[in-house]
């Protein structure tokens, strides 16, 4: 074990299986859709879709073209992912280990005029707020979702508009992330990158290459300093690329 320390001006925070699980939510979703697109190939399209934007995954799985059934078709998905969260003694949408300790250390630096965190996520604006109101996380003001961005991950769209809106260069900014479409954003974005391996197995993490790999937020400690945020790694062995 061993400890990386490094400075940032900004975390961007992926949400989805980095601040918090709705995996219970997604595969009923993915499972109420699949009665009304036949053939869907849900183990497939899990292992897959994930850190996708919900528009993007319906266009490739679903076929869906049309602008505004695409976006009827976006909304109704991801209410199924909180309607569906619960169901059949299903945990719902939880944050994940390590989440709190951290929000609760950048939580006085979440707003304007010089917020040091974000959210930059694929889910649409109301699924996400949803999503952070059921778990207990506080939104930032700078809280970037599918809608904010032309391009979803895994362009680094979202990442550059994050740290623009926090008012900084993405080069000074770390991006946390658990799938593969998001750390190449992050990267594309010229972020440094830490990788989770909450939802992916460590190959499908590593071919992404991440700056650093760790279980989950509980290997990571931030702390505010006025300039920005000091981030600490608690890393094993093959955990640094």
């Amino acid at each position: 074990m061993s400890v990386v320390n490094f400075p940032v001006d900004a975390i961007l925070f992926d949400m989805d299986g980095t601040l918090v699980d709705s995996t219970a939510g997604v595969v009923g979703a993915w499972e109420t859709s699949a009665k009304t697109y036949p053939g869907l190939d849900v183990t497939n399209i899990l292992s897959s879709s994930h850190g996708v934007r919900t528009v993007d995954n319906l266009v490739k799985y679903c076929n869906v073209t049309d602008p505004a059934k695409l976006k009827d078709e976006a909304i109704r998905f991801e209410e199924a992912i909180v309607n569906s969260s619960r169901a059949d003694g299903r945990k719902g949408i939880v944050a994940l280990p390590g989440v709190r300790s951290i929000i609760d250390e950048l939580l006085p630096a979440k707003g304007f005029p010089k917020p040091r965190w974000a959210i930059c996520t694929s889910a649409t604006r109301p699924y996400a707020s949803s999503a952070l109101e059921i778990a207990g996380i506080s939104i930032p003001d700078v809280f970037v979702a599918a809608e904010d961005v032309n391009e979803g991950k895994p362009s680094p769209d979202p990442y550059l508009l994050g740290a623009s809106l926090c008012g900084v260069e993405s080069s000074k900014c770390l991006v946390i992330e658990d799938a593969p479409a998001g750390v190449r954003s992050g990267l594309a974005a010229g972020c440094k990158v830490v990788g989770l391996l909450t939802t992916h197995s460590r190959q499908q993490m590593e071919e992404s290459q991440p700056h650093f790999l760790v279980p989950d937020l509980s290997s990571v400690t931030v702390k505010l300093y006025d300039g920005g945020v000091n981030v600490s790694l608690q890393l094993e062995a093959h955990s640094l690329n």
